[in-house]
């Protein structure tokens, strides 16, 4: 086992070591790691100076780990999003900070509500579902998931929620809700097969592949998403669908296309790429 080690040499090595890999936040990746470790926040390790022998070896591990681009969230098993905690690992998404976006625009237009009915469709880790209900409180939420996997991980990230969380396919979720929802809103697969090469490697070796990839030209599942929130919301209701960034004009199509949709817009991420598409259903 190493000895002792000064807390801010044992970060530059780490930091080194990550950024050699390619991984792109090295620094806040080491830190987090360390703080994992350690058992601290990571505002916290200024004042830590030293680090004991076993917490070094643990973060060596780790960081040798992470530099096989092994997702950062799936070594310290909690991802962060808006104001959550989301558990996440092996089997499921992990929720990116440019969803968190959308689940805003959804937490908007629930707050608006007195009792709002929100639908989230594909929810996977059950992070946008969360996080609505969290900031919503008088909100009724309902989610739905098909793989078993990541079925398995919204469970737990929902308990003690109050949000209604079934298992099976978002094109025929909820029929029993058919025109009694305020907001519906998914981040359903939109990646074609043929761009796979460039997606993250993090994201390409270890998301699901049924939460990344759609058929056909991406917009596959967001056509799906599009037929089934005209069926769940009521007239005048909201839709927010994320989309890739390539998509900003073909996926507000797929809505404007069938003429059942008012005030269809797309909206940036904070990059100022083109992200997610809202609508409303006509009167």
């Amino acid at each position: 086992m190493p000895g002792p080690r000064a807390t801010r040499q044992l970060l530059a090595e780490a930091v080194r070591r990550l950024a050699a890999s390619g991984v792109e936040s090295p620094d806040h990746d080491a830190r987090r790691l360390l703080a994992h470790v350690l058992g601290v926040d990571p505002s916290r390790l200024p004042l830590v100076e030293t680090v004991p022998g076993e917490q070094v070896a643990a973060l060596e591990s780790l960081v040798a780990r992470r530099a096989t681009r092994e997702p950062l969230q799936h070594l310290t098993g909690v991802a962060f999003f808006r104001h959550v905690e989301i558990r996440v690992g092996p089997g499921v998404f992990v929720p990116r900070p440019e969803t968190e976006l959308l689940a805003g625009w959804a937490v908007e237009q629930a707050a608006d509500l007195a009792e709002p009915v929100v639908v989230d469709l594909g929810t996977g880790s059950g992070a946008i579902a969360k996080a609505v209900a969290y900031e919503v409180p008088t909100a009724r939420v309902h989610a739905v998931e098909l793989d078993e996997r990541a079925h398995a991980w919204a469970v737990r990230n929902l308990a003690g929620t109050g949000v209604d969380l079934r298992q099976g396919d978002l094109g025929t979720a909820f029929d029993d809700l058919a025109g009694q929802v305020d907001v519906v809103v998914s981040n359903p697969p939109y990646i074609p097969h043929d761009a796979w090469e460039s997606v993250a490697v993090e994201v390409r070796d270890h998301d699901p592949e049924l939460a990344l990839y759609a058929t056909g030209d991406g917009l596959d599942t967001i056509r799906v998403v599009e037929s089934r929130a005209a069926l769940l919301l009521r007239p005048g209701g909201s839709v927010g669908v994320e989309h890739a960034d390539v998509q900003g004009e073909s996926a507000p199509a797929v809505f404007s296309a069938t003429g059942r949709w008012e005030q269809v817009r797309d909206h940036e991420d904070l990059a100022g790429r083109a992200r997610f598409v809202t609508a409303r259903l006509a009167r």
